[in-house]
């Protein structure tokens, strides 16, 4: 399951934040392999196909897709050399997928900022300069480890990594982040397991005043090159305290059709590069999370890892001709196809694997 980590300075929301989107946890025993620490949730990715299909399949039970979000402490100035919990906040935020940058954009004199002022075009620089300066290091390093085994004699793989590290290294020392560098294919292989902090997709959460979380005149204090979302992290938890009927009536009233929430949890699917596949039944209806471009095969093998093994066809139909028609009615239609090892998944494709034994 692919991790969100959640980063910001002290008390700019993203306890708060962490805390409301847990409330829409899942069942983590519908998810092999997971153990959940106290500061990890397993949380649902909304999807308004998952009931219909339930429906048409008059399923005993539904599965959603999830993405974890870990609460990762605190940062600040100084933690590439270990000030506060520097070390343990680099040390967690490697391990993760991608990065939920929450800044503050609210004014409240009872919420002491730690700067003393609320600027969040500097807040974000202060985070990603300590992302920066760590990756600096890590960079350096590898550079003198390659070089030494050039010397050695050169290679087609030591000439393609020592090339992606040098871009790394001018692109960190000019302030860039490296995840708006581009590689050959060559390089991206050579570096894929450097793992850097700044390589990382970033999702930016302005947690703003109340009346500014709907307003379509919002621009985002973080510039255009930064994807960022306005969100109340305070009205937010508020509206998971309603009833789930009251919720979607008071985002009407908002002018809003989803929360802020699900907006934030798609964000991060989309910038992670998922898709979502279903299967759907009359014992379940389930949603499985795979990488854009994965093929039928590898998708299978998320069931189960023997199905890609011993894949011989999917048969595939989309979701909405399958709500309309059933597995049965799309196969009669002449909407369900046949599909073998080199078909691509799409999102929504409602899928039935056959398998060798």
């Amino acid at each position: 399951m692919l991790q969100v980590g959640i980063v910001g300075l002290p008390n700019v929301g993203k306890s708060t934040l962490f805390q409301t989107l847990t409330k829409k946890q899942v069942d983590c025993a519908n998810f092999p392999f997971c153990t959940i620490e106290p500061n990890v949730g397993v949380v649902e990715v909304p999807d308004v196909r998952l009931r219909q299909l339930s429906s048409a399949s008059n399923s005993e039970k539904m599965i959603p897709t999830a993405i974890e979000f870990v609460d990762i402490a605190g940062i600040v100035e100084g933690a590439h050399k270990g000030e506060g919990l520097g070390n343990k906040f680099l040390a967690n935020i490697r391990e993760t997928d991608m990065i939920l940058h929450v800044v503050r954009g609210f004014q409240d004199p009872n919420v002491i900022h730690v700067s003393g002022t609320v600027d969040s075009a500097r807040d974000v620089e202060v985070i990603e300069m300590e992302l920066a300066f760590a990756d600096i290091e890590t960079v350096q390093k590898r550079l003198d480890a390659v070089g030494g085994k050039m010397k050695a004699g050169k290679t087609k793989e030591l000439e393609a990594e020592a090339s992606a590290l040098g871009k790394f290294l001018v692109a960190l020392e000019a302030g860039k982040l490296t995840n708006a560098i581009e590689l050959s294919e060559d390089e991206e292989v050579a570096v894929k397991s450097l793992s850097l902090l700044t390589r990382k997709p970033m999702l930016y959460v302005v947690n703003v005043d109340e009346d500014a979380s709907a307003d379509p005149r919002w621009v985002s204090p973080l510039g255009p090159d930064r994807l960022a979302l306005p969100i109340s992290v305070k009205i937010e938890s508020e509206i998971m305290e309603m009833p789930r009927e009251d919720q979607a009536a008071f985002l009407m009233e908002l002018g809003l059709s989803e929360s802020g929430l699900d907006r934030v949890i798609h964000k991060c699917y989309e910038s992670l590069d998922l898709i979502t596949y279903f299967t759907s039944g009359e014992k379940e209806t389930r949603a499985w999370t795979i990488s854009k471009g994965m093929k039928a095969p590898q998708a299978a093998g998320v069931i189960h890892t023997d199905f890609e093994k011993a894949f011989i066809r999917a048969e595939v139909v989309n979701w909405k001709d399958f709500v309309e028609l059933g597995e049965s009615g799309a196969r009669d239609a002449g909407k369900l196809r046949i599909e073998g090892k080199e078909y691509v998944m799409q999102d929504g494709d409602t899928c039935h694997f056959r398998v060798g034994t």
